[in-house]
């Protein structure tokens, strides 16, 4: 491991070109390995990567890449540049104008581009700001202005159609989450909210009061089934944005042949898995109306999953009851960073209850990492950066953080470490046995602990 001298900056900077120079040439190469080169700016098509459902290898030299110009960024800018720069943006709120008007769907109509005097006309905005927007989006490579004042749609914008689910997942952050950031501080200070870690206590129970909302999400959800629609294509979209179907080629999904999907909704995770591997038996778990909907999701996009009976659909409140049991695998995405400890606590161990001996627990979720070296180097299993960038990998691990801020803002909720989740685990009578990096996600294997005798957990169960 290189020693970076605090007295020789310039080979700190020399190190995080190195760096952004070797990553960048190999994102290159995992490009061209599809055999269709690299993307182009102005392509008004998306990469054949782009629909991968394994870009692993793409993604770790991203993490590497945007963490190290960052850094190098951070070092060599004047600070008021740097620091101005992280407030001077209003980029979310164009994105938001871009989706809630449909302009990249209207541009899609019209490949070679399309007048701004046309295009606002089309979505009843006014010209004059509608031009404003695109040219902010055009800087950051959102959006192309293909001659003056007539625009068109590239690779970036395209995520922006109301076809793609990603683009749920944008609007959900630009429209909801948003709301609820601004009042971050304001909860903080708050003598009801400002202590407090319930659910009932989050960013955004506040901001609903504010105007008069007391419903929770949810329940706001319940009755409504456009905003129902829309929560689940930005469940859908949130897996694809964090590349969370890695998880489908970086676990021997071949070596088991069970698998219950726990809090499944409707099947994001499941039904391709169903699909990339009929052998396995697959039950789905989550509330009863959400079954009802997950059934009719996989009868319309993959009605052959459900012959012979290879995928089920059992209800279940995952904080009171058990699981389906004796399955090799409990599999659970973006559970646990919705709830406090002591709830997630009490899933493990309903999930617990149902294991036999060779069952594993996968928790599929982001994962905070230290921003200081550990004594001896490592981890925890986790992947660790190249010096002289911070061993997270700084910028590079930018999802992880925002992800973490959102369940905040959100459900008063976290991401936890690798440590908080061996804690709770043990809680269960579980141990860590294995992580895999999936860069933006984590995917964590638990096992029983089998130093713990069955009667005193159950014991331990009785008594919590």
């Amino acid at each position: 491991m290189t020693n970076f001298n605090e007295r020789d900056p310039e080979a700190k900077l020399e190190a995080l070109l190195d760096i952004i120079n070797s990553s960048a040439r190999q994102a290159i190469r995992e490009y061209k390995k599809t055999g269709y080169g690299v993307p182009s700016a102005d392509a008004a098509t998306f990469h054949p990567l782009d629909s991968n459902t394994d870009t692993l290898a793409l993604r770790k030299s991203i993490r590497l890449l945007e963490g190290a110009y960052h850094q190098l960024s951070s070092i060599l800018a004047p600070p008021q540049h740097t620091v101005m720069n992280f407030v001077f943006n209003y980029n979310w709120a164009c994105i938001d104008v871009a989706f809630r008007a449909r302009l990249a769907d209207v541009l899609d109509q019209h490949p070679e581009g399309l007048s701004v005097d046309k295009l606002a006309e089309a979505v009843n905005l006014d010209k004059v700001k509608t031009a404003r927007v695109l040219r902010a989006l055009t800087l950051v490579g959102c959006f192309k202005e293909v001659e003056r004042d007539i625009f068109a749609n590239n690779r970036l914008s395209l995520i922006l159609k109301s076809t793609n689910n990603s683009a749920w997942y944008v609007r959900h952050h630009s429209q909801d989450v948003s709301k609820f950031a601004g009042v971050m501080y304001e909860t903080m200070i708050d003598e009801e909210f400002s202590r407090s870690h319930e659910i009932d206590k989050a960013p955004r129970v506040f901001a609903f009061r504010k105007e008069g909302i007391t419903a929770n999400q949810y329940e706001m959800m319940e009755d409504d089934e456009e905003k129902r629609d829309a929560f689940h294509k930005a469940m859908i979209g949130q897996s694809n944005l964090l590349g969370a179907s890695a998880v489908l080629h970086h676990y021997p999904w071949n070596d088991v042949s069970s698998v219950v999907d726990i809090g499944s909704g409707i099947g994001a995770f499941s039904t391709p898995l169903a699909k990339m591997f009929p052998h396995l038996k697959i039950t789905n778990q989550d509330l009863p109306k959400v079954m009802a909907l997950a059934k009719n999701a996989l009868e319309k996009n993959a009605p052959e999953t459900l012959l012979n009976g290879r995928v089920e659909f059992i209800p279940i409140n995952f904080l009171e009851d058990a699981p389906v049991v004796g399955k090799d695998v409990y599999y659970l995405r973006h559970i646990f960073h919705n709830w406090p400890d002591a709830e997630v606590t009490t899933i493990l161990r309903n999930i617990r209850k149902a294991m036999r001996p060779n069952s594993r627990v996968l928790i599929h979720d982001c994962v905070m990492s230290d921003t200081l070296p550990r004594p001896g180097g490592g981890t925890s299993g986790l992947s660790v950066a190249p010096e002289p960038m911070l061993p997270n990998f700084g910028a590079g691990s930018h999802n992880t953080y925002q992800t973490d801020l959102t369940m905040w803002l959100t459900f008063n909720s976290k991401e936890r470490t690798l440590e908080e989740l061996k804690t709770i685990g043990a809680a269960a009578g579980l141990v860590l046995t294995q992580v895999y990096d999936l860069v933006d996600t984590m995917l964590i294997e638990l096992r029983i602990d089998a130093n713990i005798k069955v009667s005193k957990y159950l014991d331990g169960c009785r008594g919590y």
